[in-house]
């Protein structure tokens, strides 16, 4: 009974999170002389990205160079997005345009990425 109800407990914690909206930030890095590479990714957002039905409060842009020691400017295009939750986050990952965008704009300028998600 102890286990069921444990179970029972996950399931209304992993619903809960799920209602949450989503934020998902993508930092990349490319080669820094390679200035068509920076221009590209930002093509791609706007050309791709943007027209996904699921992506919400699409911003991007490149980092506002600081002598501040805490401010990390050393990636080279930013892109952040919000999805209703979780479901529409997952079905971004899938859509054709955001497929497109990795293969055409990430795999050849992108030399490294990270990828921040909250709720």
């Amino acid at each position: 009974m102890c286990k069921q109800r444990l179970g029972d407990e996950k399931l209304q914690i992993l619903i809960y999170i799920l209602s949450f909206m989503i934020t998902h930030v993508v930092l990349f890095w490319i080669n820094k002389s390679d200035t068509e590479g920076r221009e590209k990714l930002l093509e791609g957002v706007n050309k791709l990205l943007a027209k996904i039905p699921q992506v919400q409060n699409l911003d991007y842009g490149s980092p506002v160079p600081s002598d501040r020691a805490v401010v990390d400017d050393s990636f080279s295009v930013a892109v952040s997005m919000s999805f209703t939750n979780q479901v529409e986050a997952d079905a971004y990952q899938t859509h054709p345009f955001h497929i497109q965008f990795v293969n055409e704009y990430v795999q050849p300028y992108a030399k490294r990425f990270v990828i921040y998600d909250w709720a």
